[in-house]
């Protein structure tokens, strides 16, 4: 009989007791020098051992000759060829695999009838135990230190690898391990599987042994590439869970674990695995409720030092409530206690845990009555917990618990009592001073909106409306019930109950049980909108705004209508609550955190999807936006726009556009327009929303107002920002339209038309004046002197007028002029406007004793306005030659290059002698002086036909010094 072999500490100390003669344990006698074979010795060394291992039975493994060589090799592992460390491999494996069924055998053979007198049989058979035993302690030794090595070995060579290598010498050199890891580290799980009492004589294993497959296994849990190996972890979640449930190695293997989570944070799911996965298998929870009891006895201070720690166990809890919800919700009273502490990490983790066990933990159906009323009450009071903690001191916390009520809203397990709790909660901590908690509530808002029980309407008053007929209709129920019950009751009755938080309880009800703390338990499931009433809501809306008689739907009896109330109720007050946020967001859009300003948009988007009051104008105020420095709010903006108004049908994005056009102010327009002209730009406006433009302008869509084709043709002249020609088609449309009898229905019309014109490209400017030149002009013309726009649109037409006469024709200070003194013409009923500078200068004119103060108002703006465009005009023109003159000298630049040096030469030389006569100097300021003249002509000059406003000047200047007037008169612009 072999000697009986013992786990050793380390490999090497299996060497250290040969001189020992008393000790009984297989040790290793003489070892065989391996780094001293030559290649070929060693290979024909490696194929010997392999012989014997194949040729010989399953113990000859602790023979001591081959025991020896086994060692040698395995000692040397790292330094071994592929070929041999694939054949030694391979050896030690295919045997210990052909010997894990012959365990069965045993059992056969102990329990086989035989003579109790013959001893010798008795001694065979334990014999054959011992061997097996043996046998089955060496394999795994020596396939556990194979594994060690190599990972040992890839660990430093993958530390020292070169930068570069020959793909070439990789396949040849090539020894897959990571597939012969995962082989191995399965074959050794499955070993804990067989009945190993068979071997060890009782249920539970040598200590030795299970400390020596814990610790190694433990230890490759460390290297984070094995765990990256799916085969490999698993098998090692395996072997951890098996040796501490199945063979109550719970204490080492808990501490093991709790030191694991505290040191590296890549183990977190892996050893939530191997937890779950050990009660899964053997329906014994005893390792997590150990591990759960260590966290829950650790000093909570501790956590505040070892961050790392303290975020690394509240991922553990958070995976392992995800797998275990039932028995993490048994023993999670022990983590409360944990809330009072100051680690916040903690905090988030059980917050998440918390929402876990809400979703996973309390689904079962087949439970009696009284276990799903403990069940219901725990459940309960996990929730009250996380409303709690949406006031807790920490930002972090405060965010997470907001999170985790939007999986709980998405998932559909908030019930109505609690909804509008929650929205009010969430509605409040917009205002907090922490951006990550307003974007987890802005975030909470949005799910709830998405997954509300209360339909896909939410007006307010569209709630009122009906709730109000269906008071009606459950105060027709009331004779009913007093005249059975003899007492009337308008909330309370013996078949049912309806608090002011929403909840309904249906303690009779055949469908309805309740739980006695106020929530509804349809059919022993969560409150879902399938199965509240509240979602009739939207069906009944539209019939009572069509019908506002006191006739209703019949939803059935006196119970169902009530029901039906509460829903409304709290409907009601959830829409209440949402546009009530309404300023809140507006000042949200204005934050200085992108974050803030996106997660707002996309809450007005789906406000605006739901029809809450005050979305749509709370809207149309992210349209200054688009002139963020910020790229992504920005980008925010455009993508809400396309969203919102930019639809698939032609027209009805057309009719959006107008209409926003319309009801947007000057600042709105300025940020619309960069809108549109990018969109344009882009492509996402496309030839078809352009053609449905020109539809609305022409009058070609039936109903279309005045007003429409306003806005029509205002978004026209946005999007030919980007692209002028797209009022080349319709010149002559815009002429007849813009300045015709439309323009008196809606005097802006004409100011929109303006704008056109001053839009057009060179071409359209040129066709333009060929064909309606003079018609243009006239109309302008009339535009600006006439009396038939009011005031308050006058002066925005008349600047853009005056705009359009500078843009379009070819001598504007003369046809300005001209317009100027024509007016002053009118106002002071002269016929020669020349006449009255001089009777202003002498003194001696007895023109009118009064002057219509709005006369005399768009006078000077008139005035101010034309002087203003010449000085931009002039500048204009001097930028022009300015332009021409660069360009002239570029291309004689040009030219001296290509005609050769000597003409370069000359070309500086003439330079040189232009550059010290004051040529080039004197151009520019012949350019300046000619365009400080000009600007002073616009109101002086050296004689009259020179002077573009002179004739105003002297009626202006005493105008300004008559201080008494100018009090009397401070409604007129100057």
């Amino acid at each position: 009989m072999a000697p009986q072999f013992v786990f050793p500490s380390t490999f090497s100390s299996l060497e250290l007791n040969n001189d020992n003669d008393n000790d009984t344990r297989l040790t290793v006698l003489r070892p065989t020098t391996v780094s001293s074979l030559r290649p070929s010795d060693l290979e024909e060394f490696v194929k010997g051992v392999s012989f014997d291992l194949s040729d010989k039975e399953l113990f000859c493994i602790e023979e001591q000759e081959v025991f020896d060589r086994v060692y040698s090799l395995v000692k040397c592992f790292s330094s071994l060829t592929p070929a041999c460390k694939f054949n030694i491999v391979e050896s030690l494996r295919s045997n210990f695999s052909v010997l894990l069924p012959n365990v069965d055998s045993l059992s056969r053979t102990s329990h086989s009838p035989h003579d109790d007198d013959d001893g010798d049989d008795n001694s065979a058979v334990l014999d054959r135990v011992a061997s097996h035993r043996n046998a089955f302690k060496i394999y795994t030794f020596f396939l556990i230190h194979v594994v060690l090595a190599e990972e040992s070995s890839s660990s430093s060579s993958n530390a020292a690898k070169p930068a570069a290598n020959s793909r070439k010498k990789l396949t040849i050199n090539a020894w897959n391990w990571e597939g012969q890891r995962g082989r191995i580290l399965n074959l050794i799980a499955n070993s804990l599987e067989i009945n190993l009492s068979l071997l060890f004589g009782s249920s539970d294993p040598d200590e030795t042994y299970l400390s020596f497959l814990t610790k190694n296994a433990f230890l490759l849990f460390e290297n984070a590439a094995v765990l990256k190996d799916s085969d490999a972890k698993d098998a090692l979640c395996r072997i951890i869970g098996t040796c501490a449930t199945k063979y109550h190695y719970l204490a080492q293997s808990s501490a093991s674990i709790m030191h694991m989570l505290h040191k590296y944070d890549f183990v977190v799911t892996s050893m939530a695995d191997a937890v779950a996965g050990a009660e899964k298998k053997f329906s014994d929870g005893s390792l997590a409720i150990s591990l759960i009891r260590e966290i829950g006895r650790t000093n909570p201070k501790d956590y505040t030092k070892d961050t790392t720690g303290a975020e690394n166990i509240g991922r553990f809890l958070v995976e392992l409530s995800e797998r275990l919800p039932k028995l993490v919700s048994t023993n999670i009273g022990i983590l409360v206690p944990h809330f009072a502490g100051e680690s916040y990490k903690i905090r988030n983790s059980l917050v998440a845990v918390l929402g876990k066990l809400v979703s996973k933990a309390f689904k079962d159906e087949d439970v009696d009555v009284s276990s799903k009323s403990s069940r219901l009450r725990t459940k309960q009071a996990m929730l009250e917990i996380l409303m709690e903690r949406c006031r807790d001191v920490s930002a972090y916390t405060r965010s997470k618990v907001l999170q985790v009520w939007s999986e709980l809203c998405e998932e559909h397990f908030v019930s109505i009592g609690l909804w509008n709790e929650m929205a009010a909660v969430a509605a409040g901590r917009l205002e907090d001073k922490a951006t990550i908690v307003r974007k987890a509530a802005l975030n909470l808002l949005i799910v709830m909106l998405q997954h509300n029980p209360f339909g896909p309407q939410l007006r307010v008053a569209s709630f009122e409306a009906t709730l109000d007929q269906y008071k009606k209709k459950l105060s027709s129920f009331q004779p009913e019930v007093q005249a059975q019950n003899g007492e009337v009751d308008h909330f309370n009755s013996e078949n049912g109950t309806c608090n002011p938080d929403g909840e309904i309880d249906h303690s009779n009800s055949e469908k309805q049980t309740s739980d006695g703390d106020g929530e509804i338990d349809h059919a022993n499931s969560e409150v879902g909108p399938e199965d509240q009433p509240n979602s009739l809501t939207d069906s009944y809306l539209s019939q009572v705004e069509k019908d506002k008689d006191d006739s209703v739907p019949d939803v059935g009896n006196l119970e169902q209508t009530r029901a039906l109330v509460a829903s409304l109720e709290a409907g009601l007050t959830f829409s209440k609550c949402i546009s009530a946020t309404m300023p809140t967001l507006v000042q949200l859009m204005a934050s200085s955190s992108a974050a803030d300003v996106e997660n707002t948009i996309l809450l007005l988007m789906r406000c605006r999807q739901f029809q809450i009051d005050g979305s749509e104008s709370c809207l149309r105020k992210m349209l200054p936006l688009v002139f963020s420095q910020d790229k992504s709010i920005y980008e925010a903006v455009e993508n809400a726009f396309i969203t919102i108004y930019i639809t698939r049908n032609s027209l009805e994005t057309a009719k959006n556009l107008l209409t926003l056009a319309i009801d947007s102010n000057i600042g709105d327009l300025a940020a619309l327009e960069s809108v549109i002209a990018a969109l344009v730009f882009k492509g996402d406006i496309s030839s078809g929303m352009i053609s449905a433009l020109w539809d609305f302008f022409c009058f070609n869509v039936p109903k279309t107002t005045a007003e429409q084709c306003r806005g029509a043709l205002a978004v026209l002249c946005m999007a030919a920002k980007s692209s002028s020609g797209i009022l080349s088609s319709h010149l002559q449309d815009i002429v007849d339209i813009g300045f015709g009898r439309w323009a008196k229905v809606d005097p802006l019309l004409a100011r929109t038309a303006c704008i056109a014109l001053q839009r057009l490209s060179e071409e359209d400017r040129k066709k333009l004046l060929a064909s309606n030149g003079s018609r243009v002009f006239s109309m302008l013309e009339s535009l600006i002197a006439g009396s038939w726009l009011p005031d308050n649109i006058w002066y925005t037409a008349a600047d853009k007028a005056v705009g359009a006469i500078y843009t379009l024709h070819p001598a504007p200070e003369s046809f300005a002029a001209r317009i100027v003194q024509k007016y002053q013409s009118s106002i002071f009923h002269r016929g020669e406007s020349a006449d009255i500078e001089h009777e202003m200068e002498d003194g001696t004119g007895h023109g009118p004793s009064t002057v219509q103060v709005g006369k005399l108002g768009r006078y000077f703006f008139l005035i101010s306005h034309v002087a203003m465009h010449q000085l931009v005009y002039i500048e204009s023109c001097v930028r022009k030659i300015q332009k021409q003159k660069a360009k002239k000298d570029r291309q004689e630049s040009d030219s001296t290059i290509v005609d050769g040096n000597d003409s370069t030469l000359n070309a500086e030389k003439d330079g040189g002698i232009n550059a010290e006569l004051g040529v080039a100097a004197s151009e520019d300021a012949i350019l300046d002086s000619l365009a400080d003249r000009a600007e002073k002509e616009i109101l002086s000059g050296g004689s009259h036909e020179k002077n573009l406003l002179g004739c105003c000047a002297p009626f202006l200047s005493k105008t300004c010094r008559n201080f008494s007037l100018m009090q009397k008169a401070s409604p007129i612009p100057l």
